[in-house]
């Protein structure tokens, strides 16, 4: 799967790693899971599975700038998080009313934490088959006693 190149519109001073290396370690985390599929929407990358909606999304906020991931999330995640972590989490426009949660990714990031993110959307999202056939080849070869 090819690349999609994504340039910055940001008008403010840069708050951290640029949207570019956001996006190129997001890519990156999103890739490396099953059947994934890379596609734009308003601009910005957004991955789906198996010809399926998407599960997550990269946006920059049109009020200030900011990057943000978006991403669908279980039932009661997404009051959970937004009210333990406001700072980093939100309801996002649009899709939030449909329980999806936003992060900003202009603040401090644990990247194993994002990656324990897609992963867990991109199950919510993936056919049964699918997510079967990857907790399988992670558990590794059974031995036999």
């Amino acid at each position: 799967v090819g690349s999609i190149p994504i340039s910055s519109t940001m008008d403010h001073p840069p708050r951290g790693p640029s949207v570019d290396d956001l996006v190129d370690r997001f890519r990156e985390i999103c890739l490396a899971l099953p059947d994934v599929e890379e596609r734009l929407n308003h601009g910005m990358p957004t991955f789906g599975v198996a010809k399926r909606p998407a599960f997550c999304n990269l946006h920059e906020s049109p009020v200030d700038g900011r990057p943000n991931l978006w991403f669908k999330a279980a039932p009661g995640v997404q009051a959970e998080l937004v009210e333990q972590e406001p700072e980093r989490f939100f309801v996002p426009p649009y899709v939030g009313p449909r329980g999806w949660v936003g992060l900003r990714l202009d603040v401090d990031l644990d990247w194993d934490e994002v990656a324990g993110v897609v992963e867990e959307c991109w199950r919510l999202t993936a056919p049964r088959r699918l997510v079967a056939e990857h907790d399988e080849i992670a558990a590794g070869p059974q031995v036999s006693e």
